[in-house]
């Protein structure tokens, strides 16, 4: 296991660097690259959208940056650790206890009510859950009365909010959110994007969105555009969802 200089916690450790970071698929003539010697960082208490055509990089780097998948080069690092050094049950425990994760399909185990849900992470480390943090993480997403519900007696958008909640209660370094609010109607996503900014805003937590919408890519303090497996362009979400459309608009037309 390789750390930097910086200690854990200190202001000084990136919750996510990517260093240099390529990932090819296949070989020979089928090989593909879907990331091309990336380097970016993402700041603490900071809101990052990652944006791009089909087939730009976006979920490989996601997919990278969480340790879910591993670079064939470069490094990763999550709070000062390279996930290089890391064996299977290491790196599995270090998701578990700093990284939070929110999915299209909300990821719900269907035979567990809301509360269970949101306990799971905890149990699944071999935690005791306290019924005050479970409490707390509904109450924190608005759904304090819904914790005996199970996800079919939710709607979609309830449904996602249990799952910020899941992702939060371990308080992790990072939350990944992968096309978060693609499978909810406008009002619901509006919720569910307000409330990854308030993990930022109100908890100081790195929310990370890969996103194809401009809408949802405005609610970020950072817009990252990728192309053919490498940075393209960068913009301000304050820069608004018609900036954003149209930069994304010209990537899917250049040669």
């Amino acid at each position: 296991m390789t750390n930097t200089t910086a200690t854990h916690g200190t202001s000084a450790v990136r919750p996510i660097e990517l260093r240099s970071v390529t990932r090819h698929y296949g070989t020979g003539d089928q090989a593909v690259t879907a990331l091309d010697d990336v380097s970016l960082h993402f700041a603490a208490g900071t809101m990052t959208a990652v944006m791009g055509p089909s087939g730009s990089g976006k979920s490989t780097l996601l997919h990278c940056a969480a340790g879910i998948d591993r670079p064939t080069a470069g490094q990763v690092l999550i709070d000062g650790t390279d996930l290089g050094g890391l064996d299977e049950n290491a790196l599995t425990v270090l998701r578990r206890e700093r990284v939070g994760f929110v999915f299209q399909e909300f990821n719900l185990v269907s035979a567990l009510t809301a509360a269970q849900n949101v306990e799971l992470p905890l149990r699944l480390a071999g935690r005791r859950p306290a019924a005050d943090a479970v409490r707390a993480a509904l109450a924190a997403v608005g759904l304090a009365d819904r914790r005996g519900h199970r996800p079919s007696e939710l709607s979609g958008g309830q449904q996602q909010r249990v799952a910020i909640a899941r992702a939060m209660i371990t308080r992790p370094a990072v939350v990944f959110a992968d096309e978060p609010t693609g499978a909810l109607d406008t009002r619901a996503s509006r919720t569910v994007l307000g409330l990854l900014r308030e993990l930022v805003d109100g908890h100081g937590r790195t929310v990370v969105m890969v996103t194809h919408d401009p809408a949802a890519a405005a609610y970020a303090d950072r817009v990252v555009l990728l192309a053919d497996g490498r940075l393209a362009d960068e913009l301000r979400g304050a820069d608004g969802a018609e900036a954003i459309a149209a930069r994304m608009a010209a990537l899917e037309v250049r040669p």
